[in-house]
C-alpha cells in the first residue's frame, strides 16, 4: 500500500506491463482455500472486524433517515469505508501492527475510490438493466478495484480496467467464488441480521486472500501507518 495518499489525490497511472505477464499466462483459482485463509484472517481480530461492522451499519441507517441527501453521502463513503477492511488485512499479511483507527484510513483514497464505486456502479447497473450477463460479468470482474486503488494507489478507471482484465482471464472460477460468497451473506442475513457482522468483513478477508494469492501484493508499497 502506497505512502503518501490523499483523500483528494486521483491516484496515478501504474505500468501496464506490471500485470501483463499474469493476465496472458492466467492463474488457478482456490475458492475453499480463500475462505478457509479469509477466516484465519477473520480469527486474528474478530473483535474489531465486528465492532467496524457495527459502526458501518449504523453510518448507513443514520443517512438512511436523511431525505435528498442520504443516498448521495452514503454513496460517498461506502466504498472508504469497505476499504477500511482491506487497509487493516493488508497489514496483517505483511505482519504490522494494527490499531482500530486504521479501519479509517480508507478515506486517504477517497476520490479514486468513490469515483471508481461510482462509475462501476453505473456501468453494472446499465448492465443489468439491458442484458442480464453483462452486468454479472461486470460485478464479477470489478472485484478487484479498491485492492489496486489501494496496493498501488491506482486511478480508478486503470484499477477497474486491470480489475477487469485479471479477473476475466479465469472469470467463471472466480464466478463461482462470488456465488459462494454471496450465499455465505445470505445466511448470514437470515441468522437475525446479526450473522451479517461476521460474514461480511470474512468475504472481504477471503477476496483480500485472492487478491494476495493471485495477483500477489505490492512489494514496493509502504504501509500506512
Amino acid at each position: 500500500m502506497e505512502q503518501g495518499a490523499q483523500p483528494f489525490d486521483f491516484g496515478r497511472k501504474v505500468d501496464p506491463k506490471t500485470f501483463e505477464k499474469l493476465i496472458q499466462d492466467g492463474y488457478e483459482v482456490d475458492p475453499s482455500k480463500y475462505l478457509k485463509e479469509g477466516w484465519d484472517v477473520f480469527k486474528s481480530r474478530p473483535g474489531e472486524f465486528i465492532a467496524f461492522s457495527v459502526i458501518i451499519f449504523v453510518v448507513f441507517g443514520l443517512f438512511s433517515r436523511l431525505d435528498f441527501i442520504g443516498p448521495l453521502a452514503t454513496t460517498a463513503i461506502a466504498s472508504p469505508l469497505f476499504a477500511g477492511f482491506i487497509i487493516v488485512i493488508f497489514m496483517l499479511f505483511k505482519g504490522r501492527e494494527v490499531q482500530f483507527g486504521d479501519f479509517f484510513k480508507g478515506f486517504n483514497y477517497f476520490l479514486p475510490l468513490v469515483l471508481a464505486g461510482i462509475v462501476s456502479g453505473i456501468l453494472i447497473g446499465i448492465g443489468f438493466v439491458l442484458v442480464l450477463l453483462p452486468g454479472i460479468y461486470l460485478a464479477v470482474s470489478y472485484l478487484f478495484v479498491s485492492m489496486l486503488i489501494i496496493d498501488y494507489r491506482m486511478e480508478f478507471w486503470q484499477a477497474m480496467e486491470t480489475s477487469r482484465q485479471i479477473v476475466t482471464k479465469n472469470w467463471f472460477s472466480l464466478f463461482v467464488f462470488f456465488l459462494v460468497l454471496l450465499v455465505v451473506n445470505l445466511l448470514g442475513m437470515l441468522a437475525l441480521g446479526i450473522g451479517i457482522l461476521v460474514t461480511m468483513p470474512l468475504s472481504i478477508c477471503s477476496i483480500c486472500v485472492a487478491y494476495r494469492d493471485i495477483v500477489g501484493l505490492h512489494e514496493a508499497g509502504e504501509l500506512t501507518t
